[in-house]
Formats: structure tokens, sequence, C-alpha cells
């Protein structure tokens, strides 16, 4: 396309699934074909995802790793809602609608020291950028990983490729340690010397609670509240969060915060405000599925 003396080259992107691996039972991993966001995207940051380009639920997922050369972006997703349902159900070869980003702020990375990464459950997917990313920038690497069993644990692999050390727990002793992520962490905290950063991702109250680990240490802890995002975009105001008492849009101001300045009781509140709803259509897809005889996979 011409304009004026300038030539343009049109870009047509289709957001194609080039490879598709499910990590546990409910936990997928997509390659997904995004030229643009793999070359801009950096730790951190995250996407808005829709299963189609019409009207429909978006899906703010945070970009687990990019490939600039292969123009790809990886997403990590849990099966917990109708449309994460959908994309379960989605195939290599198949599209989304579209895929908007990189969104949200980068995380801070710079040489602090040593870095204790903490990941419960499917947090460690957002987790493993945040770590590379440190481990490039010359810090030391300590992992903790938690799941409630060994079945449900993800991406061990990955974190031992750029951790000098890897804690994992599980809920039920299943695999490594049976204990939380807090009791390795306040071991870790215990060193001389101790750690000079935390960055903690997973579900809100194992957050709240590793804050409360590091605190009496005086380690500074990031969380990431992307589990809190609905729009991505900062117009619906789902996302409100207090953050030393004053009010937070996650997806614009985030998703990274300061953990020890983060209100976790009221920002769980807030998350269970659409449970029932999340619920009721997640139940009605199922059905749906049912009587079309789509086996679940």
């Amino acid at each position: 396309m011409r304009i004026g003396d300038v030539l343009f080259q049109e870009v047509i992107v289709t957001y194609k699934i080039v490879s598709k691996k499910q990590l546990s039972d409910n936990v997928f991993t997509v390659e997904v074909e995004a030229p643009l966001i793999a070359r801009a995207r950096k730790a951190g940051q995250f996407v808005i995802v829709g299963v189609s380009d019409e009207y429909g639920e978006r899906i703010p997922l945070t970009i687990a790793g990019a490939d600039p050369d292969k123009g790809t972006i990886r997403l990590v997703f849990q099966r917990v809602g109708k449309t994460t349902a959908q994309m379960a159900d989605m195939n290599v070869g198949d599209s989304f609608g579209y895929v908007a980003g990189p969104l949200g702020r980068p995380t801070h990375v710079e040489k602090f020291g040593t870095v204790v990464c903490v990941g419960g459950g499917i947090g460690t997917a957002p987790l493993l950028p945040i770590a590379t990313a440190m481990k490039q920038a010359g810090n030391t690497i300590l992992s903790i990983l938690g799941a409630r069993n060994k079945e449900l644990l993800i991406l061990e692999e990955e974190f031992r490729a750029v951790s000098e050390e890897v804690i994992v727990v599980t809920d039920d002793g299943s695999y490594g340690r049976k204990a939380l992520v807090t009791e390795p962490l306040k071991e870790l905290c215990q060193r001389d010397p101790k750690p000079n950063l935390a960055v903690a991702i997973g579900p809100a109250i194992m957050m709240k609670f590793c804050c409360e680990t590091t605190r009496p240490f005086q380690v500074p802890t990031v969380v990431s509240l992307n589990t809190i995002m609905v729009d991505g975009t900062g117009m619906c105001g789902g996302c409100r969060v207090e953050v030393g008492g004053k009010t937070k849009f996650v997806c614009v101001d985030g998703p990274e915060f300061d953990g020890h300045q983060v209100d976790f009781d009221q920002m769980m509140k807030r998350m269970s405000a659409y449970h029932k709803q999340e619920q009721q259509a997640h139940q009605a897809y199922q059905e749906h599925r049912c009587k079309i005889g789509l086996d679940r996979k």
C-alpha cells in the first residue's frame, strides 16, 4: 500500500497455534504466531486473547516466553472457565481471533545479587520469563516451585536451566518436600547473606503468606497480581487493588507490585465477585460439548 511517497507493507497475522502441549490435567501451553509481540515483549508483560474475533470474553495471559526469530510467543493457561475450556479444545493449526499486546509494565530487571523466585501452581508460568531475565542480568537464581501434587507441577526442567538451586515442594509429599513454599522461603531468608530480592507468583493466599514470610527479614518482595485482571486495558475497573493505601489498577499500573504494600484480603474478596457466573458459564459449555459428542482431552 502506498501513501504519497511512502510504501507501507501490510502485515496480516492469523495468531495460529503452531504447537500445543498438555503440562498437567488442566494446564496447557501453546506457541502462537504473533511476530510483532514476540519482538517487543519484555518479562512480566501480558497479552489479551480472544478465541474468536467476535464478541466474547477477553482473557489476559502473561507471556511465558517468546521466539523473535520464529515470530511466536508462548502462553500457558489453566482450564478453569468457559473460555479457557474453549482454548483447551483448540488444536495446532487453529487460530485465535486476536492476540493484543504486549501490555502491562515490564518487570524491573537489574543485577540485584541473589533473587529467590517462588512459584505456586500455574504461577510458575509467568515467573519463568522473570527468572530467565534476572539470570541474564547476572543474578543468582534460587527457585522454589510448589504444587498440590507431583502431577500438577509444571516447568521444573525450565527452572533448573536458569537456577543455581531449585527446591520443589508438594502439599501431599508426592514429590520433593512435603511443605508449603513458605517453609523453604523462610530458610533461604535465614541464610547469611540473605537474598536481595524475592519474586512470588501464584494464588493470592500464597503470595500473601510469602510476603509475611519475607517481611521480618526485610527482603524486598515483588508479586504479580495478574489473576485479578479482566479487561486488561484499565477501562473496566475490575482489577482495582489497594497498594500502600492507594488505589491501583493491576493491568495498567502493574501487574507487579511491592508485595509488602498490597492489601491481599481486599483483593481476594474482589476475586470471588464473579465466581458463580464463571461456574455457570463453564458448566453450560461442558453440557454443550457433551451434546455434540466432543470428548474431553
